[in-house]
């Protein structure tokens, strides 16, 4: 314990590794917990959706897809617009992968069982900025609310 302790005081901390700059992926992800941490609560379930969300999308073993979303989690603490993380996607994307992302982004809003309104005015705003239609954004929501 007191060589712990000491390699504590000793050793400076490593400097902080610069945040990765968001494409497309890293995006959705950033918005994926942006969207689960709205309601002030980061629930086990909203994380493991994530995790499912992101393996699926982009075909990722578990580590690697939770690896992603910590990356993600530490974007969604330092950006400050959410329609700049909705246009990147919105710029690399196809209509119809917008429209799974925003079913994803449902998904995550009801994996914890709560429908918060928070939440909902955040997809909301990104469906917006997809450029999603009322319809599609509709059909999405409802798929994400069935078991």
């Amino acid at each position: 314990m007191l060589e712990r302790l000491k390699h504590f005081f000793t050793h400076p901390t490593p400097e902080k590794q610069p945040l990765p700059e968001p494409d497309a992926r890293l995006a959705l992800g950033t918005l994926l917990v942006r969207v689960a941490m709205a309601d002030g609560a980061y629930l086990f379930e909203e994380v493991e959706e994530i995790d499912h969300i992101l393996a699926r999308a982009y075909n990722l073993k578990p580590l690697e897809a939770a690896k992603m979303r910590a990356d993600c989690e530490k974007l969604a603490f330092h950006i400050e617009d959410d329609t700049d993380m909705a246009r990147r996607i919105r710029e690399a994307v196809d209509y119809e992968h917008r429209r799974e992302k925003v079913a994803a982004l449902w998904a995550v809003v009801m994996a914890d069982g709560v429908n918060d309104e928070r939440e909902q005015a955040l997809v909301e705003l990104v469906e917006q900025t997809l450029g999603i239609d009322r319809e599609d954004s509709e059909a999405a929501r409802a798929a994400a609310s069935i078991p």
